[in-house]
């Protein structure tokens, strides 16, 4: 993905707003009303989780291999008693690994990427955030998006029921909220999106993810969210399962938000097999040798799934209708930026 490099100044400019204590931020009443609402929203799905059948474990903070498709974000090494661990960047093989003791989890996962500094003027980028992480046995990458949906309706429509008054402080129209989830969320696919960003005069890259910018620019244009599916290879993680009808075409689907906030959510459904997944794995620049245990558990076998992970921040931005991410945190951890 081309990005643009941003200057000190720019940077300055965009962080303008940007707490200088945490007594600044902690103190304004928008962001007791936006961790108020973050809270409920935590609440609402658990309850909604639970409710489904889902078992809730506590996912691990560190570990031998994380996440690779980290969208040019570093990982943090850790010292691990001579060994060198890494940080989570997503516990996704982690979950995968997680059902064979449970057919359906989730997690409330907390997660550090060290971003570019470029992505500290996007409004959606932390180096330090959490995820909605669930994943479920035998499911396909609709099963996924279905409870997605569901989901992320439940849990706005608790929030607009139950704290107004929070909303309120906010300015948060809370009528836009409700018709945002009052029907089906819509389905493009990642060829036509990126064809209609491409007619649009948007340099978007037909064969990677769509970029920070080309997300803005969809999102802008819709009321309500919708899912962006059928990603092609190459593009994402060596976890995507390959459509076996469509070669060169992922079974996986990022969820956008409307009204600008981009991208809420990304899932798929889960390659599993371990000679798949050492092939996939050398396609992508990974080397297999690092991933050990996670290969002789496919070796043996984990079962097929499907799954996805909401950030946590964003959605709470979305809910609440604040101008950026960092905004729906406590603590915030901003790319380039040295913070409590």
């Amino acid at each position: 993905m081309t990005m643009t490099v941003t200057t000190p100044e720019a940077v300055d400019e965009a962080l303008t707003p940007f707490p200088s204590s945490p007594d600044t931020h902690l103190t304004d009443p928008r962001t007791r009303a936006t961790l108020r609402v973050q809270s409920r929203m935590l609440a609402a799905t658990r309850a909604f989780l639970t409710a489904h059948g889902f078992q809730e474990l506590l996912p691990p903070l560190i570990g031998p291999v994380t996440d690779p498709g980290i969208r040019g974000s570093k990982q943090v090494d850790v010292d691990f008693y001579g060994h060198k661990y890494k940080l989570m960047t997503s516990a996704i093989l982690y979950k995968q690994a997680s059902l064979l003791a449970f057919d359906k989890i989730f997690y409330i996962a907390p997660n550090v990427r060290l971003e570019p500094v470029e992505t500290a003027v996007t409004h959606r980028h932390l180096a330090e955030f959490h995820q909605i992480d669930v994943e479920m046995r035998d499911a396909r990458r609709e099963d996924a998006m279905r409870l997605a949906e569901q989901l992320v309706t439940h849990v706005v429509t608790d929030v607009v029921a139950s704290m107004p008054a929070e909303l309120d402080v906010l300015g948060r129209d809370t009528d836009t909220l409700r018709q945002a989830v009052a029907d089906t969320f819509g389905r493009v696919g990642h060829a036509r999106a990126t064809a209609d960003l491409i007619a649009a005069g948007h340099p978007q890259d037909p064969a990677a993810e769509i970029d920070w910018q080309g997300e803005e620019i969809v999102s802008a244009d819709a009321d309500r969210p919708f899912f962006i599916t059928d990603y092609p290879k190459g593009s994402r993680g060596f976890y995507d399962k390959e459509d076996p009808r469509r070669p060169g075409v992922l079974r996986n689907f990022d969820l956008i938000a409307p009204e600008g906030y981009g991208e809420l959510a990304s899932g798929s459904e889960r390659e599993h097999d371990y000679a798949t997944l050492v092939t996939r794995m050398r396609e992508t620049g990974e080397n297999p040798a690092k991933y050990g245990w996670y290969l002789d558990l496919a070796r043996r076998g984990i079962p097929a799934g499907s799954g996805f992970g909401i950030g946590l921040e964003r959605f709470t931005r979305y809910v609440t209708g604040r101008q950026a991410v960092w905004q729906a945190s406590a603590y915030p951890k901003l790319p380039g930026v040295v913070s409590a």
